[in-house]
């Protein structure tokens, strides 16, 4: 059996303090997350006076332990690490070639090089940088969404990019038969830092509901028309199961959503091919 992990809020993270191993670095402001397998790449943390608000990257891979309640993630870096780190703009996409200066600077792999989410592993966790080998078992192929593709538009050809989260909310929703809602929120697996769902807000089309979209279920992005097309009808996202950002997402819910829609779920995936 599949061991359920916590699903959390990226806009609930945003404030949470960086913890070096010398000092505090910072505040969460945003994260970047890979357009092909949509999973966070990478914590956008402004560093406040210390370097004049100046935004740097911080890797999941750095992280050492986190303290949810006390809203702090603890990395194994030092301030002299983040400070001397490459610039990185925040507000384009980030490409390929910019990420492989910023892993070459803190000595990781290229996560894109392995049969696991990161690299050899399904986890930041097991990377090797957080002290802990990479137990056998986690040894499996990604199981996620598929590069998405739109043939008519050849942006979605390119190289995968990275893409702010805070790009992505309020681009507009479209159903199979029109359009739904925008995206408010980012629903995030605290242990592969993958995106599990998208929160949409239909309040545009009828009020005061809010829905989850997952990427697997998304048919193209128009990321210069800010539009997500899902395959999804109207019909069907107006009577899914609502979220309440106030009530605790858990295995139960997720298994009523995607037995509403009629899809599998992502937890019963196993290495066996």
């Amino acid at each position: 059996m599949a061991t359920q992990t916590a699903l959390r809020s990226a806009e609930g993270l945003r404030g949470y303090t960086i913890h070096a191993a010398d000092d505090e670095i910072g505040k969460v402001d945003q994260f970047l997350f890979d357009d092909h397998t949509w999973t966070i790449r990478y914590l956008v943390v402004n560093t406040g006076n210390w370097l004049l608000e100046r935004l740097v990257l911080i890797s999941p891979l750095s992280l050492e332990s986190v303290d949810w309640h006390g809203r702090q993630l603890n990395v194994n870096l030092t301030r002299q690490q983040v400070k001397d780190s490459p610039e990185i703009a925040t507000d384009q996409p980030v490409s390929r070639q910019q990420e492989t200066e910023y892993l070459q600077h803190y000595g990781y792999p290229p996560y894109w090089e392995g049969p696991g989410l990161w690299g050899q592993s399904m986890f930041p966790l097991y990377s090797g940088y957080a002290g802990a080998a990479i137990p056998a078992a986690e040894m499996m192929p990604t199981a996620e969404p598929p590069p998405i593709h739109d043939p008519a538009n050849p942006e979605t050809q390119a190289d995968p990019h990275l893409r702010s989260t805070h790009e992505v909310v309020d681009y507009h929703i479209q159903a199979q038969d029109g359009e739904i809602g925008h995206v408010t929120d980012f629903i995030v697996d605290d242990t592969t830092w993958s995106i599990r769902y998208m929160v949409v807000d239909t309040r545009n089309w009828w009020p005061g509901k809010k829905v989850l979209i997952a990427p697997q279920w998304i048919k193209s992005v128009q990321w210069a028309g800010e539009k997500v097309a899902v395959d999804l009808t109207r019909a069907a996202i107006k009577s899914a199961p609502e979220y309440d950002p106030a009530k605790l997402l858990n295995r139960s819910y997720e298994t009523q959503l995607h037995q509403h829609y009629q899809r599998p779920v992502y937890w019963q995936k196993t290495t066996e091919e």
